[in-house]
């Protein structure tokens, strides 16, 4: 989330296995471990794809790798991709929220604006008129428009 900072507080060493059974890899990568609450557990960033060799296309949801009997292919589905978004989102909005709420209850009613009190006047433009909406109407509601107006 913008404006949101996590330290570090330490590293951790985890082996990470891509592959099926007849054909994977397995490398060890560094995590940081931060005090963050969010929607994921680890993210693979720019170390594991160098490291593994990966070739990440975004629009198909896939990573290809080099593996010792070919290549490796990780996918997800649309379908996935869009519920861990949603996730994410519903989670964000939450956080915000829970964030906001403290500040909220600490307004005074005194600091709070009052919808009766006027805090300015609407003064309209220079050069201005007013015309009747409906002519043949009995309201005699009327609208101010600029006097230099062309006639079309």
């Amino acid at each position: 989330m913008p404006g949101k900072q996590a330290v570090p507080l330490r590293q951790i060493d985890l082996p990470i296995t891509f592959g099926t059974p007849s054909n994977f890899r397995t490398e060890t990568l560094t995590f940081e471990v931060v005090r963050f609450h969010g929607t994921y557990h680890a993210m693979l960033g720019c170390p594991c794809y160098a490291k593994f060799m990966v070739v990440p296309n975004y629009t198909y949801l896939k990573l290809k790798m080099p593996g010792p009997k070919g290549i490796i292919t990780v996918s997800t589905s649309v379908q996935r991709a869009y519920e861990c978004e949603v996730e994410c989102c519903e989670f964000a909005s939450t956080v915000i929220a829970s964030e906001e709420l403290p500040a909220v209850h600490q307004v005074d009613d005194e600091e709070a604006p009052n919808a009766k009190k006027a805090f300015g006047s609407f003064k309209p433009a220079e050069d201005t008129e007013e015309i009747l909406i409906n002519p043949s109407g009995s309201e005699g509601k009327t609208v101010r428009i600029g006097a230099t107006l062309t006639p079309k």
